[in-house]
């Protein structure tokens, strides 16, 4: 389902605000404030082409694809003709940096403060996925959170899903937020997750929600394991579509991530790992 805010609407959720209050406590961030390099330590590569028919090769450790510069984390998205070890030539290189096997979390706000890239087959994206995922096979059933996912065909559309598997089949729940100036600055993006439901945020305004318990099956529900965090900038493929080469170079850039957790009892969130 596709939800396109009317401005009451708007106004009744940014006036409700996000739940987050004194009981939440930092865990984890990453400010970004060391030039150079992605911290190894918080932050590991995927490498190749990786899914959904995407033009661009992800890179491992290529400061041209991913860096820290002047405060942000920069994603950048080229045309060139670079040649990975061991594979052939490409003419499409990104970055898409993972905690998996740094760091995961059950429940919290996982937020993001980010500026988007401008162009149509731009497909920049903020998301999750469960710890137990190691290929396609695993998907959906390992569970998949998109805090923020942006295609430049819809230049205007903020999306957030969140896909799962009951009774073997592919289910998906998702919300399209209509902002009026997405690209023109930082703007946050976040979800708050607790055991009852998932809240996603553009700025103070929460824009869907989804019910964690509609992922229960068979005793299992991935919303109520741990997930680790991706951070990646796709070109083209199934939903970012046909682009031009003269849109690129284009920049993702991140200010900060930042994850907290509660103390409430019944809705602590665990912190670790992968």
């Amino acid at each position: 389902m596709k939800i396109q805010l009317p401005l009451l609407a708007a106004l009744l959720t940014l006036l409700a605000g996000p739940i987050m209050a004194a009981d939440w406590n930092l865990v984890w961030s990453d400010e970004f404030d060391h030039p150079g390099r992605p911290d190894p330590a918080k932050w590991n590569y995927e490498e190749g082409f990786v899914r959904n028919h995407e033009s661009q090769f992800y890179t491992r450790g290529r400061l041209e694809n991913a860096r820290v510069e002047e405060g942000n984390l920069v994603i950048e998205c080229r045309k060139e003709h670079f040649q990975p070890k061991g594979h052939p030539a490409v003419e499409y290189t990104s970055a898409s940096l993972i905690t998996k096997g740094r760091a995961n979390w059950r429940y919290g706000r996982i937020e993001v403060r980010a500026k988007l890239p401008l162009g149509k087959g731009v497909w920049p994206a903020i998301w999750t996925l469960g710890t137990d995922f190691q290929s396609d096979r695993d998907w959906p059933a390992c569970g998949e959170i998109d805090i923020m996912e942006y295609v430049g065909k819809d230049p205007l559309g903020i999306h957030a899903n969140a896909h799962f598997a009951f009774n073997g089949q592919h289910q998906d729940d998702s919300g399209t937020l209509v902002a009026d100036t997405p690209l023109d600055a930082f703007h946050t993006y976040a979800i708050e997750w607790t055991p009852k439901a998932i809240d996603f945020y553009f700025d103070a305004r929460k824009y869907h929600s989804i019910r964690v318990d509609q992922a229960d099956s068979h005793g299992r529900n991935p919303f109520r394991a741990p997930q680790y965090l991706i951070l990646n900038f796709a070109l083209g493929g199934d939903w970012g579509g046909p682009f031009k080469d003269s849109i690129l170079p284009q920049k993702f850039l991140i200010d900060y991530v930042r994850v907290y957790q509660q103390t409430e009892p019944g809705t602590k969130g665990s912190a670790g790992r992968s």
